[in-house]
């Protein structure tokens, strides 16, 4: 999931207040600059042209200067309302203009929005640093939270001046002034690269395609596989031709099903490869920089390492901690994808196949393992999940569980793209929720993957709350002539998942804009999405969702127990790749020393070294690997099994009960889904489950103990 923005002190940009300051524009030309007339208060996003957003930039960073200029200048003493409130307050109109213009960059990032990228970037780091290094801000923070001790303040409020305070030190504002124009230079330098990163993976992602001519080449595939090739096709005007992508809704099914080896080995390269070519769109040479940047800056901060630097802020606190679940994990993982690799094996030997098991044959085989022992075909659950079913599966759980509604809005209204949806979402008893957009296909402007942000946060203005407006990004499997989308469960689980996120988000209940929703510690925020996941598997539920797009029959039992039998099936490979990817993150940020890195050689050598099998690939490679290089995982991609633990051991909870236990399920939402990064996550999850987490149902759940 990509994060939505939030209070970030020196590391972005100073993004607060969702209460926008707008100079009013009688002209209209620019958007950003009139008061929205539009409903809920939503983006005009057909209004907002790319010209719009740099001057929308300058004049809320210059806004966003008078409001801290204010805050400096005030005459009164320093306290908790007029420093540490107005902190808070303050950036809603860069807020406003920053949320739409990266969600969009992501979502739907055409040649005009990337065109400005890397300005938009240094922009702001440099304006974010202006504000996080500012020594006078700083002194009043630093005054106010000398007194905490005997400010009466509420947990939450203890928590904002923990956190400002905290920001602002983290950032380096006690640092010399030689040393703070270094790191000025580095924050600069890291968002250049990074957002190269991005723009080179998108490149990349783009450029790849393996057309095929002769049809005979897609023997295995399944008809709906051959017609969505056929409708790519004929998009990039290859009419009579059939175009696969490393999309993976495009990929993966090709992987899974072609009888074709050279043809599997050629598309499963063209996705591992990507930003490893050595041309224009090569990342290692970025990535190396990115690494020695981080390892400088947390060493300037007092640092032995980045992951030290990032940890201190997260659930798990130090590497060690980290290591040492990762490392036990997969001590248990790698013995059973050992036996799995070991029965593929067995089914080339057999078939005659005189070759030993790739990472391009992994899908193919591990589908026939499939068939085999479970006698499971994924081609027979898709027609069970259709798209429009599974989001009201989604809908109906988060109704029952607490009591929203979703009415979606089909007459004209704001959309960041036109394929979105868009819902209303209230509670019980009929009063406003917020807004939520949904946009679930693949197209050339959009990143890979599935994130769920937010155009505004939830927060309080003067004693009214101002609700959500929240955006979940899929990638999922189209429709092809007159069927519509089908998803696989994977993906089906995914949009659970997604949902989850957007929950924690529209259930936000919080007074201060920067602790709001998914202002959480990283390795806590997964948790509201991967607890979503079980009601998305749980058969009883299954059977609400699950209806066949032709005939309306539900999902027959016979099928529903095959899912349910094959729910360990390949987990060992499934949490390798993942292990792998958590290790090589955790490697790169728990270097001390700058030093230019040969890539390539430091993820081989490193993924070597920890014993992954050949013929499994890290989940990503270095070179594409954009939670860390192009987002915000860095030091922080293991958040996801981290998560694991809590949410396996969260839903243990429900099943203790019943899955729409109210009792159980008002605690979830009071304890978790509501305090958004109100108190330490760790205290919240206690409060919710009573004791602390414990692994055996994480265990238990992947099929590892």
């Amino acid at each position: 999931m990509r994060r939505s923005l939030s209070f970030i002190i020196g590391a972005t940009v100073l993004l607060s207040s969702c209460q926008v300051k707008k100079t009013d524009n009688p002209s209209g030309e620019n958007p950003f600059f009139s008061a929205y007339t539009t409903p809920y208060n939503v983006p005009p996003f057909e209004d907002i042209k790319p010209e719009h957003y740099l001057p929308a930039f300058e004049k809320a960073m210059a806004e966003n200067k008078a409001e801290v200029a204010a805050i400096i200048n005030n005459k009164e003493a320093a306290n908790f309302e007029n420093t540490i409130v107005a902190l808070d307050n303050a950036g809603g109109f860069l807020s406003e203009v920053s949320s739409v213009y990266f969600s969009l960059k992501s979502a739907h990032g055409t040649d005009g929005i990337m065109a400005i990228s890397s300005v938009v970037s240094q922009k702001l780091s440099a304006h974010g640093d202006d504000i996080s290094l500012n020594p006078e801000l700083f002194e009043r923070v630093k005054t106010v939270y000398e007194q905490k001790d005997k400010l009466n303040l509420t947990t939450e409020q203890k928590m904002l001046l923990d956190k400002t305070y905290k920001g602002f030190v983290r950032s380096g504002v006690n640092l010399p002034e030689d040393q703070k124009v270094i790191l000025r230079e580095i924050n600069a330098r890291s968002s250049e690269l990074s957002n190269q990163f991005n723009k080179n993976l998108l490149a990349e992602t783009n450029s790849f395609r393996l057309v095929i001519e002769d049809e005979k080449d897609m023997a295995g595939l399944p008809e709906s596989v051959i017609a969505a090739a056929a409708e790519t096709a004929k998009d990039m005007e290859m009419t009579g031709k059939w175009v696969f992508t490393t999309q993976k809704p495009s990929m993966l099914p090709f992987i899974q099903y072609a009888e074709n080896r050279d043809l599997r080995e050629k598309l499963y390269k063209g996705y591992y490869m990507r930003g490893n070519n050595n041309d224009s769109l090569d990342n290692k040479g970025l990535i190396s920089e990115i690494v020695q940047l981080r390892v400088k800056k947390a060493n300037i901060l007092g640092y032995n390492c980045y992951a030290d630097y990032v940890l201190e802020e997260r659930m798990a606190k130090k590497p060690e901690k980290v290591y040492d679940l990762l490392e036990n994990l997969w001590a248990k993982a790698i013995p059973v994808a050992k036996k799995e690799r070991s029965e593929m094996q067995k089914i080339i030997d057999r078939e005659g196949g005189n070759f030993k098991l790739e990472s391009w044959d992994w899908w193919y085989y591990a589908e026939k393992v499939r068939k085999e022992k479970y006698d499971l075909d994924e081609n027979q659950v898709r027609p069970y999940f259709k798209l429009e079913n599974v989001r009201e599966g989604a809908f109906d759980v988060a109704n029952k569980l607490y009591g929203l509604q979703f009415e979606q809005i089909t007459t004209d209204f704001p959309k960041p793209h036109p394929d979105a949806e868009v819902f209303k979402v209230t509670e019980a008893d009929g009063s406003h929720k917020g807004i939520l957009y949904m946009d679930w296909h693949p197209r050339k402007t959009k990143s890979q993957g599935a994130w769920c942000g937010a155009f505004r946060k939830q927060s309080r203005r003067n004693g009214q709350n101002v609700p959500p407006v929240v955006t979940i990004v899929c990638n999922f499997t189209k429709a092809v002539g007159d069927k519509p989308a089908l998803l696989s469960f994977d993906e089906a689980s995914t949009l659970f998942h997604e949902f989850g996120h957007g929950l924690h988000q529209l259930l936000s209940d919080n007074n201060y804009y920067s602790l709001s929703g998914t202002s959480v510690p990283r390795d806590f925020v997964e948790l509201p999405s991967q607890v979503m996941e079980n009601w998305a598997g749980d058969s009883e539920v299954m059977k609400t969702y699950a209806r066949h797009y032709e005939t309306g029959e539900v999902i027959p039992d016979e099928l529903v127990t095959k899912l349910k039998n094959s729910g360990h099936f390949n987990q060992g490979f499934a949490t390798v790749e993942y292990l792998a990817a958590s290790l090589l993150d955790m490697n790169y940020h728990v270097q001390t020393v700058e030093k230019e890195i040969d890539v390539e050689k430091f993820e081989n050598d490193y993924l070597t070294s920890i014993g992954l099998l050949p013929e499994i690939k890290s989940r990503y490679r270095s070179t594409y690997f954009k939670h860390i290089f192009g987002g915000g995982y860095m030091a922080g991609y293991y958040s996801y099994i981290w998560a694991g633990v809590l949410d396996a051991d969260a839903f243990e909870a429900f099943k203790e009960t019943s899955l729409y236990d109210q009792t159980t399920a008002k605690s979830f939402r009071e304890n978790i889904l509501e305090r958004g990064g109100s108190d330490d996550a760790m205290e919240m999850y206690k409060r919710f489950r009573g004791r602390e987490p414990e692994i055996s149902a994480l265990l238990k759940q992947r099929g590892l103990q």
